[in-house]
């Protein structure tokens, strides 16, 4: 891995913190129109992240025309815009006194289906949390953490280590810990024997040794077996969560759907949990993080799917 300049990670942690302070203190609409102002500027400055979401668009919803993919492209900055402005108004409150976080709780998010989680705790196995990256999914923890009970979360370590502090504290305010994405699942299990729950990020592209290939949105896409086989191991419930914005009410709602059926079998098991995530992304595809290369790992012998994307006339963006 390419080393990092002590400049550069300063130059980065400030960048944020000053943004982030801005947001805070700025009333709502003008701090939510500083956020879009800034992943718009992002948009601009790097154009990649756009091919990208082009090329996945491309793939997995053929049926688009050209003008509604770069609306949904659009979106995502905006919802990535959204993403900031709600924890930089959240966290602020979480730091100090979780009561204030309840207050606002109504303001920035309301709770869906609660009770599918009292139940999954009822059954005393702990609680696996499916989501991805879609809608405010930091704000779907540090919720729930303030709201509900204080939970465990699977995240990997940034590259800025000032920046990775940082946030960390602002991911444990509400009492949840964080379990480095390597190295945990004595952890987990631990956390699942205590009757805790335990939130992954499932969407990410994988490349290691425990990685199957399922059929996500269309696509074959690698994706990790162990989330499956820690709830088969264990008999923890898989509830599928996701915080998502609402226009009509203008604030984001984290619902919880109905838990996922565990066979035993990692790959189907793998799959179901991944269709539940689809059927969300199908719902909102302006929330979710399209700029990934989420299809980056391929089966033995097929192709690169972001190969030369600037050479590929049929995506070219005009944002």
């Amino acid at each position: 891995m390419k080393i990092r300049s002590s400049f550069r990670n300063r130059a980065e942690y400030v960048g944020v913190r000053f943004l982030f302070g801005l947001l805070q203190r700025l009333p709502d609409r003008i701090s939510h129109g500083v956020a879009r102002a800034a992943t718009g500027f992002l948009q601009v400055l790097v154009p990649r992240l756009s091919q990208v979401a082009m090329r996945n668009l491309t793939l997995t919803m053929p049926y688009l025309d050209a003008q509604r993919r770069r609306q949904i492209i659009r979106g995502v900055f905006k919802s990535i815009a959204r993403l900031l402005w709600v924890i930089a108004k959240t966290s602020s409150t979480t730091r100090t006194n979780n009561s204030n976080v309840l207050l606002l709780q109504d303001k920035y998010f309301r709770i869906e289906n609660l009770q599918v989680v009292h139940d999954a705790y009822r059954q005393r196995k702990g609680i696996l949390f499916a989501t991805g990256h879609i809608g405010a999914w930091e704000l779907s923890a540090l919720g729930f953490g303030a709201a509900v009970n204080p939970m465990d979360v699977i995240a990997r370590q940034l590259d800025n280590p000032l920046l990775d502090r940082w946030i960390c504290g602002l991911r444990e305010a509400s009492g949840n810990r964080i379990l480095a994405k390597s190295g945990t699942l004595r952890e987990v299990m631990r956390a699942l024997g205590e009757n805790r729950a335990v939130g992954f990020l499932v969407d990410h592209n994988v490349i290691s040794s425990d990685l199957c290939f399922i059929h996500f949105l269309g696509v074959e896409a690698s994706a990790s077996t162990v989330f499956a086989k820690l709830a088969a191991r264990t008999g923890a419930v898989v509830i599928p969560g996701f915080c998502l914005w609402e226009d009509a009410e203008h604030r984001f709602v984290l619902r919880f759907y109905p838990p996922v059926a565990i066979s035993g079998n990692a790959v189907q098991d793998t799959q179901n949990i991944h269709a539940s995530l689809e059927r969300v992304v199908r719902l909102y595809p302006d929330q979710w993080l399209w700029i990934h290369r989420r299809f980056k790992t391929r089966p033995p012998g097929h192709q690169d799917l972001y190969a030369n994307l600037k050479q590929r006339v049929d995506e070219r963006l005009e944002l």
